[in-house]
């Protein structure tokens, strides 16, 4: 499945709810289901800065495709990172450079946040794009 129609499953899954605290149980839920990061991923390179809560990316490249796990201390944002796994995670280094993550905004995502979680989720973004920079380089070279 690519990126885009990832993201048009979870817009499709969000807006069988109509009010933003459903919303909200429904990202705890999906945040849930998120594998617990092993204890010595969590470390202050895999940190992403710019957070209120904890919250750990770690990336590693298995047959040309770039895979993340990650964990937060905090039940909402541990759910943004699960979104942002979903999305991205199993895909090429370069697809995710390129990924144009609309699905943010359609769900209202980010007008819903405060404006700590709305840093930390472009901070958990810049850190996986930085990642998919990294492995492509090493890619190309």
């Amino acid at each position: 499945m690519s990126i885009k129609d990832i993201q048009e499953q979870i817009i499709e899954e969000f807006s069988i709810f109509d009010d933003w605290m459903d919303k909200y149980a429904y990202l705890i839920e999906i945040g849930n289901e998120l594998e617990p990061l092993d204890e010595t991923k969590k470390t202050d390179s895999n940190l992403i800065d710019g957070c209120q809560s904890k919250v750990w990316i770690d990336a590693y490249l298995n047959n040309g495709k770039l895979y993340f796990e990650a964990d937060s201390d905090a039940i909402i944002t541990k759910g943004i990172a699960s979104l942002l796994i979903k999305v991205l995670s199993g895909h090429t280094p370069e697809d995710i450079v390129n990924a144009e993550l609309f699905f943010i905004e359609k769900i209202g995502l980010q007008q819903h946040l405060s404006p700590t979680r709305s840093n930390g989720l472009l901070s958990m973004i810049k850190r996986i794009k930085l990642y998919a920079m990294a492995y492509n380089s090493k890619n190309i070279n």
